[in-house]
Formats: C-alpha cells, sequence, structure tokens
C-alpha cells in the first residue's frame, strides 16, 4: 500500500470522487480496512458453518435432505435481495445502508446462535442473509467510488478479490476451531463481535456521501426476482426425495423460470427498475456476473461435500477439517494479490479469467477420482491448490471489470449484481448438487447392497460416489465459465492500469 494510514479520521469518498474528480483521500486505505472487515464477515458465513453443519444437524434432529438449507437458507436470501440492498444504498447513502446491514446482521447471528430447532435455525439464516444483502453492495460501491486511481484500484480490488476467495475457506477453518474448543452456535455468534467493531469503525473513520434522490425501489421487481429464484433453489431440493418427474418440483422449476422471465419482461417497463438493463447491455460486465455465477456452482458444492467427505469418511475432527482447507485459502491469495493484481494492468481480464476457470476444472477434475481411502496429500491436497489458484485468478477481475465506469447512480446496484452472481450461483450451486449427489448415493447402494454384512462399507462407497457424480457438474459449470468468459470479456488493458473498454459491446 502507498499510503500510510493516520490516526485522522477520514472520508471514505466525496461527493466529488464519484461523479468526478477530487483528489483522493489520502487516508482512503483506512476505509478499506472497514470494508475489507465486513465483506470478510459476509463472506465467511456463507461456509464458517459447513463445518459446524455436522454437529448442528445431530443437535437439531435435521435430515439429509434438509441440511442444505443451513446453507442454502444465507445464499438464497442474499443473492434474491442483493439488488434490492444496491437500490437501497443508491436511495439513503452508503454509509448508513453499511451500518444498517452491519447491525442487522449481528441481530441476526444472536437469534441463529441460540436456535433449538431447525426451522428457526434456518430462519435466522435467512435473516442473516437479508441483512448481508444491505451491507454487501454498500461496501463493494465505497470500493468503487473510492479507489479510481487506477493501480490504486488494482490493489484495492486484489485485495477484495481475496478477501471474497479466500473468505469462505477461512471460514471453515474459523467453523472447525469453534466446533471443536466449543459448540456449533459460536460458528454465528463469532459475527456479534466482528460486527462491533465494524460499526465503531464505520462510525468513526467513514463519512457519509447524499444518495441520488432519483432512485426508487422497484417492489414488483423484488417479488417476481427473488420468487423466481426461490422456486427454482426449493424445487432442485425437492428433487431428492421426490424426484425429478415430481408434480411439485416440475411446477416449482417452470413457475421460477416464468417468474424470471417476468422479472426480465418487468424491468423494461418500470420506471426505477431493480436492474437497469442498460447494466447488462455491456458484455463485459454480463461476462462477469455469468463467470461468477457459473464459477461459484462447483465452489460452493465443493465446500458441502467435502466437509462431510473429511469428518464422516476420513474421521478427520472439525478443527482438523478446517485446517485441511488452509491450502485453498492460500492458493486463493496467492492468485488473486500476487498474480492477478501484478498482472491485470496489462492484460486483458479474460487472459486471467479464462486459464483460472481452466485450473479450477482441472482440479475438481482430480477429486472425481476420490475412493473411501483415498490419502488428503495425494487426492484432496492437488486439487485445493489448483482450485485456489484458479478461483484466484478469477475473482480479482471480475470485481475489478464487473465495477469499471459504471455511472455513479447505478454504482449500488452494478455492485450488488457481483455478489448477486456469487450468491445465487452458490444457492443453486448447493441444492443441485446435493440433490445429485444423494440421488446418486440412493441408486449406487441400491445396486451394490446384496450383501448385509457389507451396509456399511457399501454406504460409504455410495456416499463418496454420490460427491464425485455431483462434483462432475462442477467441472461442467467451470468449463462453461471458461467459454463465457473467453467469449464476452473483451476489454483491452489501459496503460494506467484499470480495465478500458473496447471497442465494441
Amino acid at each position: 500500500m502507498t499510503d500510510s494510514p493516520t490516526a485522522a479520521p477520514i472520508r471514505t469518498a466525496s461527493a466529488t470522487d464519484a461523479d468526478g474528480g477530487s483528489a483522493p483521500d489520502p487516508r482512503r486505505w483506512w476505509g478499506l480496512v472497514i470494508i475489507a472487515l465486513a465483506q470478510l464477515m459476509v463472506v465467511l458465513d456463507a461456509t464458517i458453518v459447513n463445518i459446524a453443519l455436522p454437529s448442528a444437524q445431530k443437535a437439531l434432529g435435521m435430515s439429509d435432505g434438509n441440511r442444505q438449507w443451513v446453507i442454502t437458507a444465507y445464499t438464497l436470501a442474499f443473492g434474491g435481495l442483493l439488488l434490492l440492498g444496491g437500490r437501497i444504498a443508491d436511495l439513503i447513502g452508503r454509509k448508513r445502508t453499511f451500518l444498517i446491514g452491519l447491525i442487522g446482521f449481528a441481530v441476526a447471528s444472536a437469534i441463529g446462535g441460540a436456535a433449538q430447532s431447525p426451522g428457526l435455525l434456518f430462519g435466522a439464516r435467512a435473516l442473516q442473509g437479508v441483512f448481508g444483502a444491505v451491507l454487501a453492495p454498500s461496501a463493494l460501491s465505497l470500493m468503487t467510488t473510492t479507489f479510481t486511481d487506477p493501480r490504486e484500484r488494482g490493489k484495492a480490488f486484489g485485495i477484495y478479490g481475496a478477501i471474497a476467495g479466500a473468505g469462505g475457506a477461512i471460514g471453515l477453518l474459523l467453523g472447525g476451531v469453534l466446533t471443536s474448543y466449543a459448540n456449533w452456535r459460536w460458528c454465528l455468534y463469532v459475527n456479534i463481535p466482528i460486527a462491533v467493531v465494524a460499526v465503531i469503525g464505520a462510525a468513526l473513520l467513514l463519512r457519509d456521501r447524499p444518495g441520488h434522490s432519483d432512485v426508487s425501489l422497484d417492489v414488483p421487481g423484488v417479488i417476481l426476482g427473488c420468487g423466481g429464484l426461490v422456486a427454482v433453489v426449493y424445487g432442485f431440493s425437492e428433487a431428492e426425495p421426490r424426484g425429478w418427474s415430481d408434480g411439485l418440483v416440475l411446477g416449482l422449476l417452470a413457475g421460477g423460470v416464468v417468474l424470471l422471465a417476468a422479472f426480465v419482461l418487468w424491468q423494461t417497463k418500470a420506471k426505477s427498475p431493480l436492474l437497469p438493463l442498460r447494466i447488462l447491455a455491456d458484455r463485459n460486465r454480463a461476462g462477469c456476473f455469468l463467470t461468477m455465477g457459473l464459477a461459484t456452482i462447483g465452489m460452493f458444492g465443493l465446500f458441502l461435500f467435502m466437509t462431510y467427505y473429511l469428518q464422516d469418511i476420513l474421521g478427520y475432527s472439525p478443527v482438523r477439517s478446517g485446517l485441511a482447507f488452509l491450502p485453498m485459502s492460500a492458493s486463493i491469495i496467492i492468485g488473486s494479490t500476487q498474480i492477478s493484481a501484478r498482472l491485470l494492468p496489462r492484460t486483458s481480464p479474460r487472459l486471467l479469467m479464462v486459464p483460472g476457470m481452466l485450473l479450477a476444472a482441472s482440479g475438481l477434475v482430480v477429486l472425481t477420482r476420490l475412493g473411501v481411502d483415498s490419502a488428503y496429500v495425494t487426492h484432496v491436497l492437488p486439487a485445493e491448490i489448483l482450485l485456489g489458484l484458479g478461483m484466484g485468478l478469477t475473482f480479482m477481475p471480475v470485481f475489478s471489470t464487473a465495477t469499471h465506469g459504471i455511472r455513479p447512480q447505478d454504482a449500488g446496484v452494478a455492485s450488488a449484481m457481483v455478489n448477486t452472481s456469487q450468491q445465487v450461483g452458490g444457492s443453486l450451486g448447493t441444492a443441485l448438487l446435493n440433490t445429485i449427489a444423494a440421488s446418486a448415493t440412493t441408486t449406487y447402494v441400491g445396486s451394490h447392497l446384496t450383501d448385509p454384512s457389507r451396509r456399511t462399507q457399501v454406504l460409504r462407497e455410495g456416499i463418496v460416489h454420490g460427491y464425485t457424480q455431483a462434483i462432475w457438474w462442477g467441472v461442467a459449470a467451470m468449463l462453461l465459465a471458461a467459454v463465457v468468459s473467453g467469449v464476452l470479456i473483451v476489454v483491452r488493458p489501459a496503460r494506467g492500469g484499470a480495465p478500458m473498454a473496447a471497442s465494441a459491446h
């Protein structure tokens, strides 16, 4: 970092910073510290409960089919409402939205930590997602309007991308430590002190900026968009116990598609649309959103499967399972801050994103060779390193390119779309891959259980078989992300280091 922080209070960005042009705040790196802390809390909470999930499942009596809702309730509410959160940030100001999100997130975490039933835990996780959807867009839009110098933008978004990528794996480690040395409830309670520190820091260090009075909230858009996503994800989750041909499953999936189509149609007519389609009209921005969504389908599914594989198949303790994910965290950080951040100033983003997705896909391919007796060093570790480097190469240019050059009044919603893509991909990936894995396990056990004395062994084999079959779908999603980024991302590097528009959209 080129600026030395001092103790004086700062503003993150002045009104003229975003609109054109005052000198950058000399103490803006303190703002990055506060923003990064809030972003870390939001991102790690998508996975911190994964390690604790086996313990929570036993304590609250969850079924195998319903357990994924601990993850999906959070990511679905988060992804479904992020666009609304972005619009709220544009309307009432980013610092105010930032503080509301932090406080609400802490309260929801306290409710979840005290939950005595699966339903209350699912509800608390959804409430966390609601306030995360308020918090995350304001954090990223503060980043966008603060770091406008191309070279500093690369450094700042390298750090932000590393947090976004590594935060999930860090959550797995922290979840393991808390589950082993306290209990699973502390995986939710831990957000309270983090939020308190962030609230105090934001109140002291960040100055508010006015909202845009011409922005209004698109309530019908929220209902159509969020309703469509809920229907699709719920349909995927119900396919495992009911079957893909079940009337309810088909109805949910078809209804979700219809609602999402109606959402797109409404956005063309709404006076103040939740998602202005001009944001998607830029092929580079649309390519970034698609790449992020496809990438996280495989990544979130992997976190869920590997947690159960390490604990239930290899017999790892929660803390040892968390430690087992550290190489992935380190690889993401290296890929984002040491490779992407250094190369992006003079390299087209797609020349980072395409190899990144291919590396990540190769890591998942390694995991398709898992068996009940596979060793961590020979199978899991190489996969984590490849996947981590690939995601690190991808996340940083996605965040930077997707938010570069956006109009000030759209900064919140454009920032929200990046996070929406990540969380919707995670929601769909977790629900779909969990269903595929459970179905494949059931089929395997049914066809191989001929000797009752081998029931335990066949069940273990069936579980791992289900994981590997689902991971192949994650591979397909990563490969498709590579194609999307290679075809749609045409932006070129500028001399100063930030992306510049290509000649045609």
